[in-house]
């Protein structure tokens, strides 16, 4: 479904075009022609204005998404003056346009995936990629390994030499080598809404995401 348009203009002369949200899984779709494409369902707010920086040269959104059982007492003072009641677990602030007038904008208004998405727009969802652990070279970065043959039996997966001799007699920064894997924060450029399901507000989107089920995300409008 597509918004009132009198709606949509006024997120954008505040700027708000981006909100948090939650992956709920990955699936296929078809479109019209019958071509089969990949999709993710976004659980994207609502969100809560949870603070608001109007400030000459910092202008700045802090919204709030999802629920938490507990949480301190510096975070429930924090969204209290904010007016709301929920116990947010997300809370995260977004610099907005030096020139965007932020004086209508209240603490604890809600904003719901329709009013700022439509079918259509092209977006870019930023989440945290799946941990892998620690990983050697050969999965953290495709190495090839060593060979199969001559008693290398153990050699296989090894990275192989990692440096040179006296000179420079030591290993160069970024040397690719084994370490941790994942838990990185990936953006994905280019992806486009499908639809959007204002009732449950759900998003659904063309392409993959990173991160695994109920994962934050944050969910961009591309210029």
């Amino acid at each position: 479904m597509r918004v009132d348009p009198a709606r949509r203009d006024r997120f954008f002369v505040y700027m708000i075009n981006i909100l948090l949200g939650s992956k709920l899984g990955q699936s296929q779709a078809f479109t019209e022609s019958g071509k089969r494409i990949p999709v993710t369902t976004i659980q994207v707010g609502p969100c809560w204005v949870t603070g608001v920086t109007d400030k000459p040269v910092v202008k700045s959104i802090q919204l709030g998404f999802g629920t938490l059982k507990h949480l301190s007492k510096a975070e429930e003072g924090h969204i209290k003056k904010a007016g709301l009641k929920q116990k947010l677990r997300f809370l995260r602030s977004f610099a907005v346009d030096a020139g965007s007038d932020l004086s209508d904008i209240s603490l604890g208004k809600e904003i719901t995936v329709a009013e700022v998405f439509a079918p259509g727009d092209s977006v870019r969802v930023t989440g945290t990629s799946k941990g892998k652990g620690f990983a050697g070279v050969v999965k953290r970065h495709g190495f090839k390994g060593g060979p199969r043959t001559h008693g290398q039996s153990d050699r296989e997966r090894a990275p192989g030499s990692i440096g040179q001799t006296t000179t420079p007699g030591r290993v160069y920064r970024g040397k690719r080598m084994a370490g941790r894997m994942g838990s990185d924060r990936v953006t994905v450029w280019g992806l486009s809404v499908v639809s959007v399901n204002a009732e449950a507000n759900e998003l659904t989107i063309k392409g993959l995401v990173p991160g695994g089920r109920n994962g934050l995300l944050i969910i961009q409008k591309e210029n």
